[in-house]
């Protein structure tokens, strides 16, 4: 009974001694279509941008960084005659953990979830390209001082399959990844 007492209370104690920041993110996404099989069709990376609102839990040099980004994301495809953008746009919630070292750089890692806001899919017929729901893992480095602007890289791994149609051209048996170059401001 006491240990089930002492738990919450630790984790109480241990949110009042953190540190509570709020700040924006933005930048530029480089995405593409990995795994799957696309049949004579030449995927290329799209380039597009994110942006959005995160929290900073700091514990010491121990950091909890939540965060919700619009994210266009997706791939060029070539089929040898035409080339399009293949376009999906995402809500996404990343949760990351950070080790902060003296001087303001760190390393993160942690999962994320998406959910498709819209998609462009260009000349087709298919009725819903991509799921509904994307997971991922994202491993990341940066510069940020206590307040003010920093810079941060990451690359999201897909773990979910993306797409969610039959067709004879497309395996749709592939998954994202990005690489996110980001403008990072706390107040």
């Amino acid at each position: 009974m006491k240990k089930i007492i002492f738990l919450p209370l630790l984790m109480v104690v241990g949110m009042v001694n953190a540190q509570l920041q709020f700040g924006l993110k933005g930048g530029v996404n480089i995405s593409n279509f990995t795994g799957g099989d696309f049949h004579n069709i030449e995927k290329s990376p799209y380039v597009a941008w994110h942006a959005g609102g995160l929290v900073r839990i700091k514990f010491d040099h121990l950091v909890l960084q939540p965060a919700v980004l619009f994210s266009t994301q997706g791939a060029k495809l070539d089929d040898g005659t035409t080339e399009a953008d293949y376009t999906i746009s995402y809500v996404n919630i990343p949760i990351m953990l950070q080790w902060q070292f003296k001087g303001g750089f760190y390393v993160e890692a942690g999962p994320q979830a998406g959910f498709k806001v819209s998609e462009d899919i260009p000349n087709s017929t298919i009725d819903e390209f991509a799921k509904s729901t994307d997971l991922s893992i994202g491993l990341g480095l940066g510069f940020l001082k206590n307040k003010g602007l920093g810079i941060g890289g990451r690359y999201t791994v897909g773990v979910s399959k993306v797409g969610d149609f039959d067709s004879a051209n497309i395996d749709p048996d592939f998954k994202n990844g990005v690489i996110q170059f980001s403008l990072i401001f706390v107040f």
